[in-house]
């Protein structure tokens, strides 16, 4: 699959692709990333990207013309590359975007890729955006400085999701919000010392007794998920996924934890 980054700042994706296990998606060439400077299809001595917005107010608004010439260099190369390929979506990061989750990365991990849109400053004009913008994504109800961490966010969340690029190949199956979790969140983890700090290893785990292990896994699982995400034992329930016995450990909660 190919990611097309448009963004001000290419140079902040430089460490971000040679660090980590994920770099193994992107050096072996399951996760193309390609990133595009709109400076660069920008007319002018300065390769202006922004100005002041009509109607006044502060900062500055991206223009939609050197947007436009970025995208249209973008979906030629990528025809180039295959005729299919200058069709994928273009994604803006944006607050009224729809909030990215573990379903929705699946889906983006099995797909061609895309054009991912970093914007920064004030916005970018909406002519722009209502001609070209076909999906928005949000990360949360918060503001950052620019697109790029979101970008980035949603190319890690893909790029581990692909074959090989863990260490463990089903290590992604037990990550929270997981279908094979059910959609729960994860429970905690332990390594050496068996006692740290005066704290022991819960003694379930130290049993070498499989289905206690697991049950207890389970039923941490289902305490956290209710403590923190009770929308997603909810969301478990309706879904018909909850036993008798994981009823029983939702209603123990205060004994749990």
């Amino acid at each position: 699959m190919r990611f097309d980054v448009i963004t001000l700042f290419p140079e902040m994706f430089a460490p971000f692709l040679v660090s980590g296990v994920t770099r193994r998606a992107y050096a072996g060439g399951q996760v193309d990333v390609r990133l595009w400077n709109p400076r660069d299809h920008a007319e002018g001595n300065y390769r202006r990207v922004d100005d002041r917005p009509f109607g006044g107010g502060p900062g500055m608004v991206m223009m939609a013309e050197p947007l436009e010439r970025c995208l249209n260099a973008i979906r030629a190369d990528r025809a180039l590359a295959a005729p299919e390929g200058a069709s994928v979506p273009v994604v803006l990061f944006s607050p009224i975007g729809q909030a990215l989750n573990h379903a929705g990365v699946a889906g983006w991990s099995a797909g061609p890729g895309a054009i991912l849109l970093c914007g920064r400053y004030e916005g970018i004009d909406q002519r722009f955006i209502d001609a070209h913008v076909d999906v928005q994504l949000s990360l949360g109800d918060f503001v950052l400085s620019g697109g790029e961490i979101p970008a980035m966010a949603l190319i890690d969340a893909v790029a581990r999701l692909q074959p090989g690029v863990l260490n463990d190949e089903g290590s992604h199956q037990l990550d929270s919000f997981n279908p094979a979790l059910d959609g729960l969140l994860d429970c905690p983890h332990y390594t050496r010392p068996e006692e740290w700090a005066g704290r022991a290893v819960p003694a379930p785990l130290l049993s070498g007794h499989h289905a206690q292990i697991e049950r207890w896994r389970r039923d941490q699982r289902l305490a956290l998920t209710a403590r923190h995400r009770p929308d997603l034992i909810e969301a478990a329930r309706a879904q018909g996924l909850l036993s008798r016995a994981d009823e029983a450990v939702v209603s123990r909660l205060g004994d749990l934890l």
